[in-house]
């Protein structure tokens, strides 16, 4: 430590340093006037320091600290001074003792401030983004920032004792656009060329697999020019991770040692192995998601076999137009008033639900809100088929697949919450496996990959995959990590045989002179003995959102963008000169209103 500002920081000084000499250095959070005595506390990212200007100890320490603003810079001599049991601050770190100055230095007067640096600011989230260097320096951003520190630093730990290379891969490519919007660099050397920057390192990684590299990794950014969500960012950080002569248990048990390295060294949390194992026609069916939280294992139960007979005709028209009828237990939930349940029902009809039916059950029998529409049989089969017990509420809805699935999602954790249902545990990991393949695309009219296209087929499902048969039911060696009901990593086992690369290429629409230009140098790589090999990358910034108990990645990202993919700050994107566009080759051209 350069002992000319500071012989110690802000958050270290205890009890046995009484009577020291030190130097501190930092911000002024506060300063207060106290009948001729000046307290300042002295901040910085380890933690705060009271400070007392006494003028019977230095009348110049005294006067500077009147003229101070807060969020000044300021440099303290003093003499460390354990005080009284009675005036002990147990908030802070230092609270055993203060700094009686003997000098005060101005480094830098502030201006005033926009907002104050507190924990809980009041202010709005664009004059925060706006002024991104004063928001970070609150404690809560700082924290969030060392956390992600922290997941890099076991990251590294952890795979450099698992033989992986940290190998750089190139910002700088080829535009292969296959799902998100790439970012375009113009090239001045190359008129009318463009790079474009990666959405991810998928060959690169790929490549050194077959260059023998063996098992690689990277904390790499990646960009993809797509509408932003509270958890997107246009440019994002993940952990890339390859591995040659693996299979997907392999891949899986590494990154569950991995996960449990992360959370033991970040929270202090010890997480059980292996994790839970679902496959995606399962979660889709039992949770009405790809993504489910598990905390909350209350399952969507398909309720079409109990109704296929019914006489009521809202159920009738749903299963006979090829819809379905979906309800959940809320266990205890019969505690839930019908005012809370109508608010419930608003929510479902705001996703999309034309309305929402509820079954109790008490010590007495049963009760339903459509009571006279159903047959005793209709009634006990609901409740055997929601597996009811005294006290709990059923909630179903009937309408298209997805809209009875999503709705019922959207409103559980708060049904489960007004029941009184505590989840058994906080962190809750699952794999999601077995993802299909393809998926069609009606508005493009061709099959698209649902994660890439370099992805394995299940080995089971290869001859239809050949044959190109059922290609909607063709399932893929893909595998999706999800903790919380948030998917933090996605991989899958790569295809390493030519012939089969160049099938899949024919199924989503490309002809081989289209692959041949948009993958060709990837094409020709595979014909030079490729090892099977497969992979993984985590959403780092989710991660960092999840365990650091944010509720969004720009809170997790020291410089990130708006929901608009602006940044306020520095006021970017902005127009370039003139010169610059000629130099790149490049015309603006102004799009015309859209006609009706």
């Amino acid at each position: 430590m350069n002992k000319t500002y500071r012989t110690h920081h802000c958050g270290e000084l205890k009890a046995k340093d009484d009577q020291k000499q030190i130097k501190l250095s930092g911000w002024v959070q506060k300063h207060r006037n106290h009948g001729g005595l000046i307290f300042i506390d002295l901040r910085d990212r380890y933690g705060q320091t009271q400070i007392v200007c006494d003028p019977e100890v230095s009348q110049q320490a005294h006067d500077l600290a009147q003229t101070l603003r807060n969020e000044s810079v300021v440099r303290v001599e003093g003499l460390v001074v354990k005080r009284p049991d009675n005036m002990i601050n147990t908030k802070l770190t230092t609270g055993a003792i203060e700094v009686h100055a003997s000098s005060l230095e101005i480094l830098s007067q502030s201006a005033v401030i926009p907002f104050q640096i507190e924990d809980d600011v009041q202010t709005s989230e664009a004059t925060r983004l706006k002024h991104r260097y004063l928001d970070l320096r609150r404690k809560p951003m700082q924290k969030n920032l060392q956390i992600r520190h922290q997941i890099n630093h076991t990251i590294r730990n952890f795979l450099n004792t698992q033989d992986f290379l940290e190998v750089e891969t190139p910002y700088l490519t080829k535009s292969t656009p296959e799902g998100a919007r790439d970012y375009v660099v113009p090239s001045r050397v190359h008129p009318n060329a463009f790079f474009a920057l990666p959405q991810s390192p998928q060959l690169f990684k790929q490549l050194l697999m077959i260059s023998g590299m063996d098992r690689y990794y990277q904390i790499v950014r990646c960009f993809r020019d797509e509408d932003l969500r509270a958890d997107r960012q246009p440019e994002f950080t993940q952990l890339d991770l390859e591995m040659s002569f693996v299979s997907q248990e392999d891949v899986l048990t590494l990154i569950e040692g991995l996960v449990k390295s992360i959370m033991k060294d970040v929270l202090g949390i010890d997480v059980q192995e292996p994790f839970a194992r679902m496959s995606y026609d399962q979660a889709l069916a039992s949770y009405g998601s790809d993504k489910p939280d598990m905390r909350y294992p209350i399952a969507l139960i398909d309720l079409g076999t109990v109704f296929k007979d019914t006489s009521f005709k809202v159920f009738q028209s749903v299963l006979s137009t090829g819809g379905e009828i979906r309800g959940m237990n809320i266990p205890k939930g019969d505690c839930l008033s019908r005012n809370q349940i109508d608010n419930l029902t608003k929510r479902v009809q705001h996703f999309g639900a034309k309305g929402m039916v509820w079954i109790r059950k008490k010590a007495d029998g049963l009760t339903c809100s459509i009571q006279k529409f159903l047959t005793p049989d209709e009634l006990d089969g609901l409740a055997i088929a929601l597996e009811m017990q005294e006290g709990d509420l059923g909630l179903v809805v009937a309408d298209r697949a997805s809209t009875a699935r999503n709705s019922l999602i959207e409103i559980k954790p708060e049904a489960l919450d007004k029941a009184g249902f505590k989840p058994t545990e906080s962190w809750s990991f699952l794999w999601v496996e077995s993802f299909p393949l393809f998926e069609f695309d009606a508005e493009q009219d061709r099959y698209v990959s649902l994660h890439h296209p370099f992805t394995q087929p299940h080995p089971d499902d290869l001859e239809k995959f050949k044959q190109e048969q059922d290609l909607e039911h063709v399932r893929s060696n893909a595998y999706d990590l999800v903790l919380n009901g948030f998917e933090i990593g996605g991989g899958s086992i790569r295809i390493h045989d030519p012939e089969v690369q160049a099938k899949a290429f024919s199924i989503l629409g490309l002809s081989p002179s289209e692959a041949q230009e948009k993958f060709g140098f990837f094409l020709d790589a595979l014909k030079y003995g490729t090892p099977p090999h497969g992979g993984i990358a985590l959403g780092l910034d989710r991660i960092a959102m999840l365990l650091s108990g944010s509720t969004s990645l720009r809170d997790v990202i020291a410089f990130p963008k708006t929901q608009n993919a602006n940044d306020l700050m520095v006021e970017a994107p902005s127009s370039i000169s003139l010169d610059q566009m000629l130099e790149l080759h490049l015309s603006s051209i102004k799009k015309k209103p859209t006609e009706t």
